[in-house]
């Protein structure tokens, strides 16, 4: 094991002194877990092209998953709803090509989703029918690798989540390790190497046509603009395989934090180490960098990356406060989002009325308040809960475009007419006339109410 251990070290060429960030036994048993990783790997995964291909149950599923979880159609146009036909058809010459491994998958399409604060995160949403044998692929080889992932890697894994990290990086914080190392991947899933993903596919898994169709998936290709652009490195976010090849990827990074006793938690390309003091977060951010920079050729994105206070940074869209005993709070940043995106819904549009926005609204809402109520300081949802009404309200005013539509749907949902006149002539803005005593005893809370508006505070 020492012998192992050097070449190892030699190999990465990095500092192992840990200067107290780990002790003898954390290291102990982090080394014997390393040796029983290494001992897994040698063990291949023999031909799996069959289970995939021919097992009924196992296509079954994967046709389920696949119009449960719905999306755009690929390039191709085909929906997830004409899947089932299209496959009734043409599923025994499709299966034959994968058999045989003369299956091409198609170019992806590009696809754009708006960031806060400008820019924009890059998608490529694959063929209906390549998500369906992407997905079939997805659940044969998750189950060979289930336990084989660190402990600490929270993300697309089942049975772990991104609160369970969050939650374990509440702990460590209890513990006393108060300052985070918060590394963030530059571009990551478009900047993963292809080899030496195939590489760490090819140390479990024995049946080359299933590393064939898996690099063809890597490069199939993306289709922007009308030209179709060669892919040489990334896995396209959008695909089933895309969250499980990147933890394939990223478990290097994983053992080496678990080899060195450091406290992490990882979820995708976000990870946090702690620590107990600046002078070792210092330390460790250089090693590691050093480690994911040149073992694994990614690059850290230093502008998002920092060795700071936990409550002063991000993970996963929420924070943390500072006093001794911990609490898990949404963080600026989300709730600035959160707002982005309630105003994206509530655009005053005359297309639309207050049915269909209270429709989109209440999808958002109810996805938000999903992830985002099992926070510990929940009194931030009422006043969100009135912000959101006081925003259609300035919808509504801006529906009823003319001082005698507002006059008469004032009246009508019971301000008097005395009160109502004044109100409805006024030159003020929308925004302003929500705050206006009339408008909202005549769109009050229960008003909402009867339309079916989700509310975030659960506690009324």
């Amino acid at each position: 094991m020492d012998v192992v251990r050097q070449k190892y070290q030699k190999e990465l060429a990095l500092e192992t002194e840990q200067r107290g960030e780990a002790s003898k036994t954390v290291n102990g048993r982090a080394e014997t877990a390393i040796a029983g990783y290494e001992e897994e790997n040698r063990t291949k995964i023999g031909p799996v092209m069959e289970e995939v291909f021919c097992d009924r149950e196992n296509l079954i599923r994967a046709l389920k998953r696949v119009r449960r979880n719905k999306g755009k159609p690929g390039i191709d146009g085909m929906t997830v709803y004409e899947l089932e036909g299209y496959l009734r058809n043409h599923w025994p010459e499709i299966k034959k090509a994968l058999l045989k491994g003369r299956y091409r998958p198609k170019a992806v399409r590009r696809a754009l989703i708006e960031k806060l604060g400008g820019g924009w995160r890059k998608l490529g949403i694959p063929t209906v029918l390549d998500r369906y044998i992407q997905q079939a692929i997805l659940q044969v080889l998750v189950r060979y690798w289930r336990g084989r992932f660190s402990q600490y890697s929270y993300g697309f894994i089942e049975g772990r989540s991104c609160h369970d990290a969050i939650a374990q990086a509440k702990r460590y914080m209890q513990e006393g390790y108060r300052i985070v190392v918060d590394l963030d991947l530059q571009n990551f899933f478009d900047r993963v190497d292809h080899d030496r993903l195939m590489s760490r596919l090819a140390e479990r898994i024995k049946d080359k046509r299933l590393l064939k169709l898996i690099r063809a998936y890597l490069r199939s290709g993306v289709l922007e603009g009308g030209v179709t652009s060669p892919t040489r490195e990334g896995t396209p976010q959008g695909g089933p395989l895309s969250p499980f090849l990147s933890n394939v990827m990223l478990d290097d990074l994983d053992r080496e934090l678990e080899r060195r006793g450091h406290k992490f938690a990882r979820y995708a390309d976000d990870c946090n180490i702690y620590v107990r003091s600046w002078k070792a977060g210092r330390r460790v951010a250089a090693s590691v960098r050093r480690f994911i920079e040149e073992r694994l050729k990614l690059k850290v994105n230093e502008r998002k990356s920092a060795v700071d206070r936990p409550w002063r940074r991000r993970f996963l869209g929420f924070s943390f406060t500072s006093q001794r005993a911990v609490k898990v709070r949404i963080s600026p940043k989300s709730l600035e989002r959160f707002r982005w995106r309630v105003k994206q819904i509530t655009r005053r549009r005359k297309s639309r009325n207050i049915d269909a926005v209270v429709k989109e609204l209440n999808q958002y809402l109810r996805g938000w308040r999903g992830y985002y109520g099992k926070c510990d300081t929940p009194t931030v949802f009422a006043p969100l809960d009135k912000w959101v009404r006081r925003r259609l309200r300035s919808f509504i005013w801006k529906q009823w475009t003319t001082a005698k539509r507002r006059c008469r749907a004032l009246v009508r949902l019971g301000v008097s007419h005395a009160v109502a006149r004044p109100v409805s002539g006024s030159s003020k803005g929308p925004w302003v006339m929500s705050y206006c005593k009339a408008v909202q005893i005549a769109l009050s809370e229960t008003y909402f109410t009867g339309l079916g508006l989700v509310r975030l505070n659960l506690s009324r």
